[in-house]
């Protein structure tokens, strides 16, 4: 959708970013960054293979963990931009039940736009739709990072309705006992 924005205007918004501050790893302080997060299709601060972005099929990508605490109910996972032009970081994708102190997520496990579900539950993004949305900065725009952030849960989550990023904020606040990130980087010229 983003990618039909002209580039002048991609440019012209340059300036306009929510910011790493925005991201609920850097809201949570206090809480140890004691897991690994690693993928096997890109490194930490790479650029993101086009195969998991809107210009190519959206998979979500494949992502590994070690080193959450031995007492974890669970784990939710979170993906952000915080270089979207908008107030806050924009929400990708929110899912949780993951499980394992060591752990892995397959290509594709996130439910998207023609990919049927069959992974963990996920949140609302911030589309207010219940998937995976691939990475689509806005043509011109610079550099985008897409924070993966996984945190570690004394206790299973658990929603009245599908949570949107905030009720998942309050949850975390109350039950994260070790979280972990990486980033994937992606842009168009």
């Amino acid at each position: 959708m983003l990618e039909k924005i002209p580039s002048s205007l991609g440019r012209a918004m340059g300036g306009m970013r929510a910011g790493t501050r925005g991201l609920v790893y850097n809201r949570l302080a206090g809480i140890p960054a004691a897991i690994a997060i690693s993928s096997p299709a890109f490194v930490d601060d790479g650029p993101l293979p086009a195969r998991f972005t809107a210009d190519g099929p959206g998979l979500s990508p494949p992502l590994e963990w070690r080193g959450a605490p031995a007492r974890t109910a669970e784990l939710v996972l979170l993906i952000e931009d915080p270089d979207a032009p908008m107030p806050h970081p924009l929400l990708h994708a929110m899912a949780w039940r993951l499980r394992g102190t060591e752990g892995a997520i397959a290509e594709g496990a996130l439910s998207s736009a023609g990919h049927p579900p069959q992974g963990p539950p996920m949140g609302r993004n911030s589309y207010l739709l219940r998937n995976y949305l691939p990475p689509d900065p806005p043509s011109g725009h610079g550099l985008h990072h897409y924070a993966f952030e996984l945190f570690a849960l004394d206790a299973p989550a658990q929603f009245q309705s599908t949570p949107g990023r905030t009720a998942m904020i309050d949850f975390l606040t109350t039950h994260a006992i070790a979280m972990g990130m990486m980033t994937g980087t992606y842009s168009r010229a």
